[in-house]
């Protein structure tokens, strides 16, 4: 199989647009993702370091609570953060919605693909107050100006991040033989979970080489990374064990507790062909199929272990590849089934702009949920499930159909004729059997929503 330009904006992009035109090559593809990130400027959301305002200004009206509990002062303290958690779930939800738009208008699909497939790869949520909500403003600043990059680069932005820290127990991590247990003469709490999903999941794999040695001593040469809610990212030297720490054989720090050293094992680790094999299995299987063939994996493989991590390389490897065309390839994730369907009708993003958040989440965030896939909250740090048997599912299915018939007049009041729809939405993949299906449909929206409903959209 060879380049097609429909089939490349359904499997590596965001799906097929009446409006806007397919790339006419690889070539094409891959300029767009290294050249400027048009959509983050039009569709904007907020950074993590706007975000931690509203994580300063929670700490202090807590501090205001619990100083004199049952007075004015506390019970005012205690609305105002009702009102922080609820104005940071407004405002998330209208993140979702600039996410939606990102990808129904730009002209460069793999990058909002390659920022959830990043995003999910180094999942981090927020467990408490205004934090549950900072997982877009993390991506925004963590996870997208790295997609074009060296991976060492994405993995050490990603672990430094105050939300990784956070969301994987890692801000109270202490060395046993720190300075801070020394003068505290009690451990006060090793963690390795940092430690252990950064080898399992993030760099060298579940069947990676690596010991539960090699995750003590990780975890000991990641103390001292933290982070402070005025100022972020901290690497605390008091916090960090001291002496020589040995991961997959080599020996890092000895001297004085220092950040670089940190930056070295990730850098190692990252160029691991243990990681390298990881990696583009992950991406294969990711935008190709749940059983992508040997020779797809190796040529990937092979490139990133030249390139030394060179994301574009490995991107242009697989893009290029024949066995990356396939004509079937994996059932769409909820957000990309939504964000697919919103991109074939050209959803205004003024009509977006205007729902509030029960709007959203009455007609896409809640329907995702019952389709399998609750916005940002994946049940752990190893992110959504890639296989398509955990997407097909009697409720799953139910809820895309439902979806596929009752929303689309809510996104697009002026639906198009389903006869003119049925190749916007499916290109090449149009069969007359569903076109025959939608002509004969009893109104637009029952044409819509087979169209969208059938297999062939409902596949990359």
């Amino acid at each position: 199989m060879s380049f097609d330009p429909d089939l490349a904006e359904i499997r590596f992009g965001c799906g097929l647009s009446p409006v806007l035109a397919p790339a006419k090559s690889t070539k094409a593809i891959l300029a767009a993702l290294s050249g400027p990130d048009k959509m983050a400027a039009r569709f904007p959301i907020e950074s993590f370091e706007t975000f931690q305002g509203r994580m300063l200004e929670r700490a202090r009206q807590s501090a205001i609570r619990r100083k004199d509990r049952g007075s004015p002062a506390s019970r005012a303290a205690t609305k105002a953060i009702r009102r922080l958690n609820q104005t940071a779930r407004i405002d998330a939800a209208g993140w979702f919605g600039q996410t939606l738009m990102r990808r129904t208008w730009t002209e460069n699909g793999l990058r909002e693909r390659l920022a959830h497939f990043w995003g999910d790869h180094f999942t981090a949520r927020g467990k408490t107050g205004v934090l549950r909500r900072a997982t877009s403003p993390y991506i925004e600043d963590a996870i997208r100006p790295h997609l074009a990059g060296r991976f060492e680069e994405l993995l050490i932005a990603a672990v430094k991040h105050p939300l990784f820290l956070h969301y994987l127990d890692q801000q109270n991590s202490v060395g046993p033989n720190s300075a801070v247990a020394t003068r505290r003469k009690k451990n006060t709490g090793l963690n390795e979970n940092l430690a252990r999903e950064v080898l399992e999941l993030h760099t060298l794999g579940v069947d990676g080489p690596y010991t539960q040695q090699d995750v003590r001593q990780l975890a000991e040469l990641f103390t001292g990374l933290t982070f402070q809610i005025r100022t972020g990212f901290k690497f605390n030297k008091h916090f960090a064990e001291p002496g020589v720490k040995t991961v997959l054989g080599k020996e890092y720090g000895g001297g004085p507790a220092r950040l670089r050293d940190i930056h070295a094992v990730l850098r190692d680790l990252a160029r691991h062909p243990a990681t390298a094999r990881h990696l583009c299995w992950k991406l294969a299987v990711h935008f190709v199929s749940d059983t992508p063939t040997e020779a797809l994996v190796v040529a990937m493989t092979r490139r990133y272990d030249e390139s030394r991590g060179d994301l574009m390389q490995v991107y242009e490897t697989l893009l290029n590849h024949p066995d990356a065309w396939i004509p079937a390839g994996n059932i769409k994730q909820p957000i990309d089934f939504v964000g697919s369907a919103c991109r074939a009708l050209a959803v205004a993003p003024e009509l977006i702009a205007e729902f509030d958040e029960r709007a959203l989440q009455l007609n896409i965030i809640q329907p995702m949920g019952l389709m399998g896939q609750i916005w940002e909250r994946p049940e752990g740090p190893d992110g959504w499930p890639e296989e398509d048997r955990q997407w097909v599912t009697p409720q799953g299915i139910a809820a895309r159909l439902q979806w596929a018939v009752a929303v689309p007049q809510v996104l697009q009041p002026d639906l198009p004729d389903p006869r003119d729809f049925v190749r916007t939405a499916l290109g090449a993949r149009s069969s007359a059997a569903t076109a025959f299906a939608a002509k004969a449909a009893e109104s637009r929206a029952d044409g819509i929503g087979l169209i969208l409903a059938s297999p062939a959209f409902q596949r990359q």
